[in-house]
């Protein structure tokens, strides 16, 4: 894997980059679809593809547990078993363990919990999860970390850190330094500048191929996220891409890249695209509203997807009200390409140092 800073906006932290996989190159900033279970829901491989999007997220702790990571090696790794041709980021389970696993029990050799699906008891230790990346064949993988809820002491957050640490330097060393594959650490600390300075500080010593911001996005404040953000982005290497884990509204996003945010996740646009909330150029829409029962035009006449250019409002609200699949699917197609053309927008803006405007323009619009 390989990172390239193509240029910085003037004006802003935003900037524009390249990053080259075995399985092809995508530019930044980007926002990556979720796959949790080797699927993005409702939404085929080649629609992503037609999108423009070259990159997906799959969670490792997810198929571990189902199908099975040796599973999925021996059918061919990922990229065979979903037909993507794409790029394949994983993320290491470390979040969904600690909030979706009942029962579970950490230690500085790993953590210990029952599964979500049959009560089964694992056990697993940053050198597992690393193996079982690699068998999946991410083109990147995410080191394991413990992630502090919120709020958290300082201590606790502290002891969280410290496992981090601890698991980041173990999964380095047993890392196999294959040149066509990146490994990112992740910053963890809480809401505590001085915990997040000293994450860094590590991580960069170890040097990893990029770097995320984790333990965020779990229920602070706007306003305190976004301290973080910047305070965080302010000390990483500007060489390496900077992952913001678990923020995918179109606020949040530019807000982010122009804090020098380079990559981006979450399973919200999709989420809430199933039960009929859209993105649009004048902000949120509910198409179940009854509003919309009659309507006749496109869900965003500023957007040219799929979906706008074939489907009324009145239509798509009808599907989802009857829960029919196809609603589903194409609100679903539209959020996801939304935030594909959003951010190719934005690293056009960046290209010609006029993010700030193209941020300002679009909250106007988008607050209406």
């Amino acid at each position: 894997m390989q990172f390239t800073l193509l240029h910085k906006d003037a004006s802003t932290g935003g900037r524009w980059g390249r990053i080259s996989t075995s399985h092809g190159a995508f530019d930044t900033p980007v926002f990556m679809p979720v796959g949790t279970q080797g699927s993005v829901k409702a939404i085929s491989p080649e629609e992503l593809k037609e999108m423009g999007i070259k990159v997906i997220l799959c969670n490792a702790y997810h198929l571990y547990l189902r199908p099975g990571y040796r599973i999925i090696e021996k059918l061919g790794g990922l990229h065979s078993f979903m037909n993507w041709k794409g790029a394949v980021i994983t993320d290491s389970g470390g979040y969904q363990i600690f909030s979706i696993s009942p029962l579970q029990k950490v230690d500085e050799e790993g953590v210990k919990f029952k599964s979500h699906l049959d009560g089964s008891s694992h056990f697993l230790t940053p050198e597992e999860v690393l193996k079982i990346q690699l068998a999946l064949g991410a083109d990147i993988i995410m080191v394991l970390d413990e992630c502090s809820p919120y709020p958290v002491t300082h201590l606790q957050a502290e002891k969280a850190l410290e496992r981090t640490l601890n698991w980041a330097k173990r999964t380095k060393i047993a890392w196999p330094e294959d040149k066509n594959k990146g490994l990112f650490g992740i910053v963890q600390g809480g809401v505590f500048k001085d915990l997040r300075k000293r994450c860094v500080e590590e991580l960069v010593k170890l040097d990893f191929d990029g770097y995320a911001l984790g333990g965020l996005s779990v229920g602070e404040p706007f306003s305190l996220r976004r301290e973080m953000i910047e305070f965080t982005t302010s000390s990483l290497p500007s060489s390496r891409p900077r992952y913001l884990m678990g923020v995918g509204t179109p606020e949040e996003l530019l807000e982010d890249i122009s804090l020098g945010i380079d990559m981006f996740d979450c399973a919200l646009p999709t989420r809430i695209a199933r039960n009929g909330t859209v993105f649009t150029k004048r902000g949120q829409l509910t198409i179940r509203n009854a509003a919309y029962k009659e309507d006749p035009g496109p869900l965003d006449p500023e957007c040219d997807c799929y979906t706008c250019k074939n489907y009324s409002r009145g239509y798509l609200r009808h599907l989802i009200w009857a829960r029919e699949i196809l609603g589903m699917r194409l609100t679903s197609y539209h959020n996801l390409y939304f935030l594909a053309r959003l951010v190719k927008e934005a690293a056009g803006a960046i290209k010609k140092d006029k993010f700030e405007k193209f941020k300002n323009e679009f909250m106007r619009s988008y607050k209406l």
